[in-house]
């Protein structure tokens, strides 16, 4: 017996957000979702959009690729990157979810996998909260459905005591989920996602039944294979993902990008000083993290010993937001070594031991004498003392 359903709204009132007709997220919302911090933009693309749609898709192939790359369209309106780096990666990915094939997002931590499965599930369905958060605790009812235990006990087993699982109302409602952290959820509960991607059916045999995927229906996944805690997707499970490889920024000038454009998005939201009086900083903050992960000065003359963390440009937008935070407080509001040098300090030193004497020699070797830098060198070694 199959039970199948017809696409449903999404309550508007869960997880404190507003619809997206309205334009915009709730003021005291801290992070909107990613369907309504860009709404004015996602619903510009839809009305001009006259290409081909998936079934249940908002917007065409290309113009969930605008989306995440920007662009302006023939009426003028801007659409802002979400995404900076290979076009052909993002064709690729969205590509990918107009298919049978789910979508694996993977690189190293900070490469914005999560960013990008957001607003790929935002452009395409709508929606970028049918999220099942990996983690090593993470139970096999995450993925297919739980239980009301009080109606279960009162009732037994029926559709109404069933609580399903994001997956599960993805593939009833034909939407897209989202499964952060793949490889940090424990094997057997990652292989619950074998049945669900190849046969697009999750069977419930408590009640003899099973909810059958509608059209319109993807799966996105993002995984890493740094950090500790992994755990090695099964050869079953990996082909039914494509996977996409994010890379790190190709470019200084790009990560510098990258960082300006997410951290004046964060300080918006936390009514910090405009980004481009920091410029500078961002840049210099950049140079030192790339420089350190590549293992080789910018100039490619002096090698470098490389510290344990994966110094990432998401921790660059951490650490520049830090700065600009301490500037606002207890500054003039204008971001300055000394704001992001024992953020840059925290970053690079994760093992006392070990990275503690790789941050000294770069300082004393790098650092020290490089032109222009000495107001900087001046605040990491007052951050270190």
């Amino acid at each position: 017996m199959s039970v199948s359903a017809e696409p449903t709204s999404v309550d508007p009132r869960r997880n404190g957000s507003v619809p997206a007709d309205t334009g915009a997220a709730r003021t005291d919302t801290l992070r909107p979702h990613a369907e309504h911090a860009f709404a004015d933009e996602l619903a510009a693309l839809a009305a001009q959009d006259d290409r081909p749609r998936p079934a249940r898709w908002r917007l065409s192939p290309w113009a969930v690729a605008t989306y995440l790359l920007g662009g302006t369209l023939p009426d003028g309106t801007v659409i802002t990157p979400k995404y900076v780096g290979p076009r052909r990666v993002v064709e690729v990915a969205v590509t990918t979810l107009a298919t049978d094939r789910a979508l694996l997002l993977l690189g190293v931590p900070g490469t914005a996998k999560t960013w990008v499965s957001e607003h790929l599930a935002a452009a395409v369905s709508g929606d970028s909260t049918l999220l099942v958060q990996g983690t090593a605790g993470t139970p096999e009812e995450a993925i297919r459905y739980g239980w009301n235990y009080a109606r279960l006990l009162a009732h037994g087993p029926s559709r109404d005591a069933l609580v399903p699982s994001p997956v599960m109302r993805a593939m009833a409602e034909g939407r897209t989920a989202r499964v952060e952290e793949l490889t940090r959820i424990p094997a057997d509960v990652q292989d619950s996602l074998i049945t669900i991607l190849s046969e697009k059916t999750l069977p419930i045999p408590e009640l003899g039944q099973e909810v059958q995927a509608v059209r319109g229906f993807n799966l996105i996944a993002t995984a890493n294979d740094r950090d500790r805690g992994v755990n090695e997707l099964s050869s079953a499970l990996r082909r039914r993902f494509n996977t996409v490889v994010l890379p790190l920024p190709e470019t200084p000038e790009a990560e510098v990008d990258i960082v300006t454009r997410r951290v004046e998005q964060l300080g918006r939201s936390l009514d910090l000083p405009a980004v481009p009086d920091g410029v500078d900083e961002i840049r210099r903050v950049v140079t030192v993290f790339r420089e350190l992960r590549d293992g080789l000065t910018a100039d490619g003359r002096t090698k470098l010993k490389s510290p344990s963390g994966t110094l990432s440009t998401a921790e660059a937008i951490s650490v520049v937001t830090g700065g600009l935070a301490l500037a606002a407080h207890f500054g003039d509001g204008v971001l300055r070594a000394g704001d992001v040098a024992a953020g840059v300090l925290g970053a690079v030193v994760r093992d006392p031991a070990a990275d503690r004497v790789v941050w000294q020699e770069y300082l004393e070797t790098v650092v020290r004498e490089r032109d222009g830098w000495s107001d900087f060198y001046r605040a990491c070694r007052e951050a270190g003392a």
